[in-house]
């Protein structure tokens, strides 16, 4: 691996994986890989994990050296002896697939803890899609694991989401009450009589720019892509959301970010709030104002 930090500038587009194999010299397709999931390359200046990232002429990209121990390419938001919560970033699966078994934020946690404690564990608390930004929460016991998800519902006092959907015409505010199902190609959709989960999304429009709203989203239930499949429902999908009807993508993911997660600790009662900040594109489309009223 590098042995120091080394920029490179892109002089063609491509993707990420295509570019490192072309100038990281020396290094097997697995263990360029490796240099992404441990978050050992930057495009400009920013930590990169998707191998199938966009280049485009202009940026640069940098690889980083091996840091001793375990690193991690994301802020850890919040942490003590049961529980540890990060700001992960869109692209990053939460656990592990069928196809991808290492770049996950749950494989990334566990060698940052074990770096300093081999016999650390972590457990999965709740989920967020691969696309979305924004706040995870682990357990390190299997204890306060099923406390927290035993009485997740009623622990929890607030998930909140940052949502930029497409149209100018979505209302200020709203609230959608469904019942969830996933069809075979796991497109989760609005079903009719008492057919699936009953899913309930509350909202409101916190700005408005250009053909974009954005909103601030509240779940009451935590069913699979439920904003997702709400908001595209109501006519008006997440921006770069194409699985579920956006027509654009102004941010290059998936705009949306859980930025909020507020729940009652099992272990002594008192509130506990994460929050991740607002992420730079977010602040782009939406600047000044918009985050005073969030």
């Amino acid at each position: 691996m590098t042995k120091k930090e080394i920029t490179y500038p892109v002089e063609a587009p491509g993707t990420l994986l295509e570019f490192l194999l072309a100038h990281v010299s020396g290094q097997s397709r697995n263990s360029v890989k490796h240099l992404l999931s441990r978050g050992q390359v930057l495009v400009d200046n920013r930590p990169q994990t998707r191998f199938d990232r966009a280049l485009t002429p202009g940026q640069t990209v940098t690889v980083l050296p091996q840091a001793k121990g375990a690193a991690l390419p994301f802020p850890v938001l919040y942490e003590d002896d049961g529980l540890i919560a990060i700001q992960k970033p869109a692209g990053l699966l939460s656990v592990a697939t069928e196809t991808e078994k290492y770049r996950t934020a749950y494989r990334m946690v566990t060698d940052y803890l074990r770096a300093r404690d081999p016999r650390a564990r972590i457990f999965i608390v709740h989920r967020l899609d691969r696309d979305t930004s924004g706040v995870l929460l682990f357990a390190k016991n299997e204890e306060l694991k099923h406390q927290l998800q035993d009485r997740w519902n009623a622990l929890v006092k607030k998930r909140g989401y940052w949502a930029v959907a497409e149209g100018a015409g979505l209302p200020d505010s709203g609230v959608c009450r469904t019942q969830l199902q996933e069809n075979r190609v796991h497109r989760v959709y609005s079903a009719r009589g008492d057919d699936g989960k009953e899913a309930v999304t509350r909202y409101h429009v916190l700005a408005r720019r250009n053909e974009y709203a954005l909103a601030d989203v509240e779940l009451e239930t935590g069913r699979k892509n439920q904003i997702r499949a709400h908001l595209s429902e109501l006519g008006h999908p997440v921006a770069g959301d194409k699985k579920y009807g956006a027509a654009s993508d102004p941010m290059g993911r998936l705009a949306l970010h859980a930025y909020v997660l507020s729940l009652t600790d099992p272990r002594n009662g008192k509130l506990l709030t994460l929050s991740s900040p607002p992420p730079e594109w977010f602040r782009r489309m939406f600047p000044g104002r918009a985050w005073k009223n969030a």
